[in-house]
């Protein structure tokens, strides 16, 4: 994503810019309906690459290979998606991205899932938690426990859904499904492994600025009115900042 120009001596790197939607804690529905919305838009080339950080209300949704024997517990809102994977569970604490980018082909979404992963990882070091990843299984993974799961969807060649980084995420609700095929204990947050409270809001400026270098990007905050004409401006985020959970 990075362009060349010409400088009057030397080649120059320019990133080109993009744009970030940052949403607050809002449902689950409503950001999926928007996600659709502006995949649309990018794939008509009206708006261009960009990122939404989202904090959900407590939901679970399962993935194309989840079932209805992946929720152990019901009580909690469940919503089927086209996304990749099985059944995870989004609520407060947790920082959720969906990168909305246009790719090449298909065979781009691999290369996404590992630099997904490379800007999580380098984002999890910053506040002293070594991460990394496992063979058998994407997503990042902290001495064999989950700390991130990552599920993607394409259309018309533009991604969506994306990753979400359990913070200081309740653990408990995982129990309620098998994440991701496994037990509910599989799961780990980052308040967890370092034993002290971590700001959400810490996070996602370490997310944001891993992000623009991993995909090559300057990132501008938006409104939804400036990438969807004609919406409603997004109401004020629910809860307090950050969220805790």
């Amino acid at each position: 994503m990075l362009e060349m120009t010409t400088g009057r001596d030397r080649e120059i790197v320019v990133m080109p810019e993009g744009w970030l939607l940052d949403l607050g804690r809002r449902p689950y529905r409503e950001v999926w309906a928007l996600q659709h919305a502006l995949v649309d838009r990018r794939a008509e080339d009206r708006i261009r690459d960009g990122l939404i950080l989202v904090e959900h209300e407590p939901v679970i949704t399962l993935g194309r290979r989840g079932t209805p024997a992946d929720i152990l517990e019901p009580g909690l809102e469940v919503v089927e998606v086209e996304r990749g994977g099985e059944a995870t569970y989004h609520g407060p604490g947790q920082l959720v991205g969906y990168p909305i980018l246009r790719l090449p082909d298909r065979l781009q979404v691999k290369r996404l899932v590992t630099e997904l992963e490379e800007v999580l990882i380098r984002t999890s070091a910053d506040f002293g938690i070594e991460a990394g990843r496992k063979a058998s299984e994407r997503g990042v993974w902290v001495r064999g426990r989950k700390l991130a799961s990552i599920g993607l969807a394409v259309h018309r060649g533009v991604s969506f859904h994306g990753f979400a980084q359990n913070v200081t995420t309740d653990l408990a609700a995982f129990r309620r499904i098998r994440p991701c095929g496994h037990a509910g204990d599989i799961m780990t947050s980052m308040a967890e492994v370092l034993e002290h409270p971590v700001d959400l809001e810490d996070v996602k400026a370490s997310v944001i600025v891993h992000f623009q270098s991993v995909f090559g990007l300057t990132l501008r905050r938006v409104d939804v009115k400036e990438l969807l004409p004609g919406a409603p401006r997004a109401p004020p985020p629910r809860g307090p900042p950050g969220g805790g959970g």
